[in-house]
């Protein structure tokens, strides 16, 4: 199978192939467009930095206090700064996201619209913009220099051998080389060095790839994470209050008259010769009757079983391991009421556990433990069988993972190869 090409520079870094392929080539183009950018993004921090540095020192190493313009200078610089970047940061944003994909091919969320300009200074991606140009203009350019001093420093090493000839001698790292002969070391250290010097620029490139994705990709807006789940709450009620409904109704409703419609066949049956010509049709009508009513007993107890609401979740659980093909140890501890959701989600957590028991793991045993710590219901199912469960074989665990999800409770799994596998679900509780 042939390997997938690498999305983004940090991938690509750990194949071995690296410095065979475009990415660095991609990365020296990604760091040579960043220094005129970060260049006028860091003069323009040295306007205010310079000084404040200075007066910092001023106080510190001599005990002198700034005098009061340079102070009025610093603040109104400081104040400016701060009250411009929001504005300034809009087009360094859309280049640098553009510029992203040198090293990145995975695509960027679309940039939030322009709110407006009240708006923008409230924005958390503003000021999120605004972090990443101070970061551009204030640590890059440090490590973009510490970097050109270590290929300068490689250069040297690897053209001493040339220096060395000429008439002054040259010094290497921190040695006079007096000849050609002693600086051939140094040379084939430098050249061995290059490759090293490489990935260290591939790995700047990347942090800085990763810094610009994080900071200029657009957060998830709290609020609207907190409607979402408000409105998956409600979806729940809802449909825990139409699935009472449905439950009442065919309970109260169709099972009644269904079960008075089977007894009246079976009685139409009794009085109808076998040999007259409606008694087939009767007795295929009966059974008929007498499949609906098991198809509609299997609906209703698929909707809220019976025993959950005669024994409570504790009893029912039993009641399942009771029917259950292998011998099942059931632990509960739970104290008061469950709500009626929450209560349904967890027997049915149990029960697909216990038929994936059955059917995939092979065991000899399993157990059942509930207990209720805090607000939250935990539901454990586990066994002694050959382990080895994946959600992606369709064994039922992504389907039991979307009925925790529903009611805002995960789902944890643990199933190595041979052995044990343990369910663990948790519910919260709320009344």
């Amino acid at each position: 199978m042939k390997p997938e090409h690498p999305r983004h520079l940090a991938e690509a870094l750990r194949r071995r192939g690296w410095l065979l392929s475009f990415w660095p080539w991609r990365a020296l183009v990604y760091l040579v467009s960043t220094v005129p950018i970060a260049g006028v993004l860091s003069v323009g921090l040295l306007i205010v930095g310079a000084p404040l540095l200075a007066a910092v020192n001023a106080m510190t190493l001599h005990g002198r206090r700034p005098e009061l313009p340079l102070v009025l200078f610093l603040a109104v610089g400081s104040l400016t700064m701060l009250a411009l970047a929001p504005i300034v940061t809009v087009p360094l944003a859309a280049v640098e996201r553009w510029r992203l994909g040198l090293v990145d091919n995975r695509p960027l969320p679309p940039p939030p619209p322009w709110p407006g300009l009240v708006a923008r200074y409230r924005s958390g991606s503003a000021w999120r913009e605004v972090a990443y140009a101070f970061w551009l203009g204030g640590f890059v350019p440090i490590a973009y220099w510490v970097l050109l001093l270590l290929v300068l420093l490689d250069l040297g090493m690897v053209t001493s051998p040339w220096l060395a000839g000429a008439a002054d001698q040259p010094v290497v790292i921190w040695r006079t080389v007096h000849g050609p002969g002693e600086a051939i070391p140094y040379a084939i250290v430098g050249v061995l060095l290059i490759p090293v010097l490489c990935y260290a620029a591939g790995l700047l490139a990347a942090l800085q790839g990763a810094v610009a994705r994080w900071l200029l990709t657009r957060p998830a807006d709290a609020a609207a994470l907190r409607e979402v789940a408000r409105s998956r709450t409600r979806l729940v009620s809802a449909y825990e209050a139409e699935r009472r409904r449905i439950e009442r109704d065919v309970h109260d409703g169709a099972q009644p008259r269904l079960t008075s419609l089977t007894l009246q066949l079976g009685l139409a049956r009794l009085d109808v010769p076998e040999d007259s010509p409606a008694a087939r049709p009767l007795a295929v009508a009966h059974d008929q009757a007498r499949g609906l009513m098991v198809m509609l007993r299997q609906l209703v107890h698929g909707i809220r079983p019976q025993s959950l609401t005669d024994l409570g979740l504790a009893g029912a659980v039993r009641e399942l391991a009771d029917a259950a093909t292998v011998p099942v140890t059931v632990r509960a501890e739970i104290d008061g009421e469950l709500p009626e959701i929450v209560e349904t989600t967890a027997y049915f957590v149990v029960s697909e556990a216990l038929g994936n028991v059955a059917r995939h793991a092979g065991a000899t045993r399993a157990e059942v433990r509930l207990s209720r710590s805090g607000g939250t219901l935990v539901v454990e199912v586990s066994d002694d069988g050959q382990g080895g469960a994946d959600p992606a074989r369709g064994t039922g665990l992504t389907g039991l993972a979307d009925r925790v999800a529903a009611v805002d409770g995960r789902l944890l799994l643990a199933s190595p190869p041979g052995g044990p596998t343990r369910v663990r679900v948790e519910l919260p509780c709320r009344p």
